[in-house]
């Protein structure tokens, strides 16, 4: 007799994880608009804190082309989130979070 092997190799299962949903109007509205004041509470940050405070020489400069790469950069990824309300919340909340380190930062400094 031959001797058969009754169990069947298992193979492993991929998770199968809720679509991206398609909710580009609000998604692109997030990037658009938090995305931008992301960038600039990001660029003020830098100005403040960067090497040589405000009065660096030609620091205006970096800090006002810094900001379309960071919100080009944010825009372009905000279509990864699963929905629009999760970019919303996660951008804004970031948002909140930098503009909230800039006015600290600014109080700090003795500018506010």
């Amino acid at each position: 007799m031959i001797a058969t092997n009754t169990s069947a190799p298992s193979i492993p299962v991929k998770k199968k994880y809720p679509p991206i949903q398609p909710d580009w109007i609000s998604k692109t509205l997030a990037g658009c608009i938090l995305g931008f004041l992301l960038a600039l509470s990001l660029s003020g940050i830098f100005a403040w804190l960067g090497p040589g405070g405000l009065e660096a020489p030609n620091k205006s400069q970096f800090n006002m082309w810094i900001v379309p790469p960071i919100w080009l950069t944010v825009f372009s990824l905000v279509y990864f989130f699963r929905s629009g309300l999760r970019a919303w919340l996660w951008l804004g909340g970031a948002t909140l979070l930098a503009m909230a380190i800039l006015f600290l930062t600014r109080y700090l400094m003795g500018a506010l």
